[in-house]
């Protein structure tokens, strides 16, 4: 056209094939095999480490050596778990016959079902997707080891390291920080792997504590998710939720009959473990459902309030908790107000199981917990220890006796 420019049609040709591999091997986004190709950034990660001549050094995910390599130079043996046997066989074949071939043992599993062996230091790029289980399974090894180097997810990490107020604080910042001491060490561009993620990442540094918090762990982790039910919520009204309540007390019910309790108390052994919830394991937690749908419904207008209900809000008013979110606490605040609902006795049965007509609870027989729970329509929210295999000769016990909530209770 006059006064303009022509535009000429760009030809396209074939595009060409995307150069995801290395010595031969091809990289797997959907299974998390992103490797790490900037020495530098690899040469960093180990002196962050801090690995010592006599080091024992697990290596999660070593893909095809780039860490590995180094970390046998650092240390005095290197154990790599590695699930593609694509990957195990490059690992072999890069350092046979090399100085290093026998230091290197290298484990073909999934890391999340393999028993661990002895180690002084983890280090690991890993797959993102196993983040959280990794993370706590770590955490729970013994014996504890010195430290870990993870490269997580950018916004994972910076969960793992967030304190009370931050935006990002929740159920994995107090978990895990209440079993060790988390510190950010980089941060890593997605340019640095091969092929890239879509995402930044980041390196972390987990220091296991020793010894390790002497609590139930499943309490502990039970009543982290309750009081993160919703974190910029009062810790009054979630304690005052229909479902919250109605959990616990049959939760607190279910124990108490097992244990052939007549007085009912709120902790451990004699007390009611009043934020034990279930099956759900701390290994679960990737943080990211702090605010999960329940039922927001609080339990006022509906008659007689329970003597449950009054002795839980009493335990928040004492310790001045009511008015508190779990968004601004720290872990010794979740631990004083776990110790103070492990300290309150109620004053009120709640279930009681007479012994000459039905089996004997005494010695914590819980052989018929199957049966009791299908016959009597009980609720399965009981500690997974607790559940044992009935023996042929254990009968059913006879239904309890359960107070009707028009009762007025003494």
């Amino acid at each position: 056209m006059a006064g303009g420019k022509m535009k000429k049609d760009k030809q396209k040709g074939p595009r060409a094939p995307s150069n995801h591999y290395q010595g031969g091997v091809t990289f797997h986004k959907s299974k998390g095999q992103h490797i790490l190709k900037n020495p530098l950034l690899v040469d960093a990660i180990v002196q962050k480490a801090g690995i010592k001549p006599t080091d024992t050094i697990l290596e999660i995910g070593p893909g095809t050596g780039n860490l590995t390599k180094k970390l046998l130079e650092a240390g005095k043996m290197v154990i790599a778990v590695e699930l593609d046997p694509r990957m195990v066989l490059e690992l072999q074949r890069r350092f046979q016959g090399t100085p290093f071939s026998n230091r290197l043992k290298v484990i073909q599993g999934d890391v999340l079902k393999t028993d661990l062996p002895y180690f002084d230091i983890c280090v690991a790029n890993i797959p993102y997707q196993i983040s959280s289980p990794l993370t706590f399974k770590l955490l729970f090894h013994q014996p504890a080891f010195r430290c870990a180097i993870i490269m997580f997810q950018r916004e994972f990490a910076m969960r793992l390291v967030a304190q009370p107020g931050d935006n990002l604080y929740c159920r994995l910042s107090v978990n895990t920080q209440f079993y060790a001491r988390v510190s950010h060490l980089l941060k890593v561009g997605k340019n640095n792997f091969r092929p890239p993620p879509k995402v930044d990442s980041s390196v972390v540094r987990i220091e296991p504590r020793k010894p390790r918090p002497e609590v139930n762990h499943k309490e502990w982790d039970g009543f982290i998710r309750i009081c993160f039910i919703r974190k910029n919520k009062t810790l009054g009204s979630i304690f005052k939720q229909k479902n919250v309540l109605s959990l616990l007390e049959k939760n607190y019910k279910t124990l108490q009959a097992l244990q052939g309790s007549q007085n009912v108390s709120l902790s451990g052994n004699d007390d009611m473990e009043i934020a034990r919830l279930g099956d759900e394991s701390m290994e679960m937690d990737d943080g990211m459902d702090d605010d999960m749908d329940m039922e927001c419904d609080e339990a006022e207008g509906e008659g007689e309030v329970s003597e449950f209900k009054n002795k839980v809000i009493s335990v928040l008013k004492e310790g001045k908790f009511e008015e508190q979110r779990a968004s601004k606490l720290s872990q010794e605040s979740f631990l004083t107000l776990l110790s103070m609902f492990n300290k309150v006795k109620a004053s009120v049965e709640f279930y009681t199981v007479n012994a000459k007509e039905g089996p004997s609870f005494n010695g914590r027989r819980k052989s018929i917990l199957k049966e009791f729970i299908t016959k009597h329509n009980v609720p399965n929210h009981v500690p997974d220890e607790l559940v044992e295999c009935s023996s042929q000769d254990d009968e059913v016990p006879k239904k309890p006796n359960v107070k009707s909530k028009e009762t007025k209770m003494n």
